[in-house]
């Protein structure tokens, strides 16, 4: 609705607005990292476990039309997102654009990833799926390709994994620590 609403007062007024649709921003740097009360995201959940502040993490359903039967989400790193807000202000550009890899991982995957990255063996549990959960969320970010000149660097999960792991080793109580 608010691009909608964004896009009359740009008829009407001239602006010229950009969105910036992320998906599953995930990733950490040396200063900045996910610390969300109540904590959703599944990468921080994951890295949790590792930290030994919960016994496991929750897999809603192993039953989706995925290759391992686990929902797939696509993961974008901070960095490659404050990469395209710089693009984004520095080109003659509005609408919409899709931020993301155009692949995705899937909790299983995510779940592997944490485990080499962290060295830590992190139980999982398999429990129904939440009602409403998608098999697949994928970006296409095609447009923000070409007109954008945008290409995530940190597209690696392992590469995500490992800053979000570092930055919350150094704070395992999220910015309270």
């Amino acid at each position: 609705m608010f691009e909608k609403i964004l896009g009359w007062h740009q008829q009407i007024n001239g602006l010229q607005p950009v969105f910036l649709r992320y998906f599953n921003a995930c990733g950490a740097t040396e200063k900045f990292g996910e610390d969300h009360d109540p904590e959703t995201h599944l990468i921080p959940l994951v890295l949790r476990v590792a930290l030994g502040q919960r016994a496991s993490v929750k897999i809603f359903g192993d039953d989706y039309d995925t290759p391992d039967g686990t929902c797939l989400r696509d993961y974008i790193h901070i960095c490659d997102l404050a990469q395209a807000h710089r693009l984004a202000l520095e080109k003659d550009v509005s609408g919409p654009f899709n931020l993301g890899t155009g692949t995705g991982n899937s909790v299983l995957e995510v779940i592997e990833a944490c485990r080499a990255v962290t060295g830590h063996a992190i139980p999982a549990e398999r429990v129904a799926r939440r009602p409403g959960d998608p098999a697949r969320l994928v970006a296409s970010a095609e447009k923000a390709y070409r007109v954008l000149g945008w290409q995530p660097e940190r597209a690696d999960l392992r590469m995500i994994v490992a800053s979000a792991w570092a930055w919350h080793r150094r704070h395992p109580h999220g910015y309270r620590s």
